[in-house]
C-alpha cells in the first residue's frame, strides 16, 4: 500500500527554487533513500513533507492531503522528522528529550514501552539519561533524536543526513539501527548524501540533481549505473 505519494513539490526560498516540481511515493514498510551528492533539494524536499517551508504540488499520506497542515498537525497525522543537525533540547535532559518526542501521545503505558525500546536501541542514551543533551558527543546526539523520533511512534520517518559529521564507527552505529527500525516494520524515507550507506540500506532510490529528479528504481540497479557509480560513487 502506497504510504506517502507525493506529486509536484516544489520549494522555493526567495527566488531560488531548490525542488522542482518533484513526483516520488514510499510505500508502507519501505525504506527508500533519496540522494544528492550536493545542493540543499533532498533536505528541502523533507522540510516541505512536514510543513516547514513553503512549498507547492500535492502531497497524501495515507490517503489524506498533507500540503496546506502546519507542521504540528502533520505530524500528529504519524510523521517525524530527524532533522539535518540533529535539532536537540541541549538544555534537557536526554530523558527529558525523549519525553518531548512524545507529547502528543496519552498512551502512558505504551510510552513507557517505547522508552525502554529506545534505550534497548540505544544503550548509551539509558547510561546518560539525566546528562545534558547540550554536553553529548555528536555522535551521541544523533542517536537521541532519533530515539526522540521513535517516542512518536511514527508511521512513517523521515531521517535527513544522518551520517553528517560524524566519526565512521558511530555511522555503522547509527544504520545499524536505521537497518534494525526499519525490521521492525517502520516505513523510513532517508535522505543522505553518502550514497554508498543509503543504497545498501534501502530497497528502492531517488537520485536528485539539482532539484530536480535524475533517476529511481531498485538500489541495486542504481548502485550499479555507471551514471550513479561516477557522480555518486566515486568510481
Amino acid at each position: 500500500m502506497t504510504l506517502l505519494a507525493v506529486r509536484g513539490l516544489e520549494v522555493h526560498y526567495g527566488g531560488i527554487q531548490a525542488v522542482r516540481g518533484i513526483d516520488f511515493e514510499v510505500a508502507e514498510g519501505e525504506l527508500v533513500c533519496l540522494i544528492e551528492a550536493n545542493g540543499a533539494g533532498k533536505s528541502s524536499a523533507l522540510k516541505g513533507l512536514m510543513g516547514l517551508v513553503h512549498h507547492a504540488g500535492e502531497i497524501r499520506f495515507a490517503g489524506e492531503r498533507l500540503d496546506g497542515r502546519p507542521t504540528h498537525a502533520i505530524a500528529a497525522l504519524g510523521l517525524a522528522l530527524v532533522p539535518e543537525g540533529r535539532g536537540i533540547f541541549g538544555r534537557l535532559t536526554v530523558a527529558e528529550n525523549l519525553d518531548m518526542g512524545a507529547y502528543t501521545r496519552r498512551d502512558r503505558a505504551g510510552v513507557r514501552a517505547d522508552l525502554e525500546r529506545v534505550y534497548d536501541l540505544f544503550p548509551r542514551l539509558a547510561e546518560r539519561r539525566d546528562q545534558l543533551a547540550g554536553t553529548l558527543s555528536g555522535g551521541e546526539q544523533q542517536m537521541l533524536a532519533m530515539g526522540r523520533a521513535m517516542m512518536a511512534r511514527p508511521r512513517l520517518l523521515l531521517l535527513d543526513e544522518p551520517s553528517m559529521g560524524l566519526a565512521p564507527l558511530m555511522v555503522q552505529k547509527i544504520y545499524q539501527t536505521v537497518a534494525t527500525i526499519a525490521r521492525e516494520g517502520v516505513t523510513i524515507l532517508l535522505v543522505e548524501q553518502n550514497a554508498h550507506l543509503a543504497l545498501q540500506v534501502s530497497q528502492r532510490g531517488y537520485v536528485m540533481e539539482s532539484g530536480n529528479l535524475a533517476l529511481a528504481g531498485s538500489s541495486d540497479r542504481l548502485a550499479g549505473d555507471p551514471a550513479v557509480r561516477a557522480a555518486y560513487l566515486g568510481e
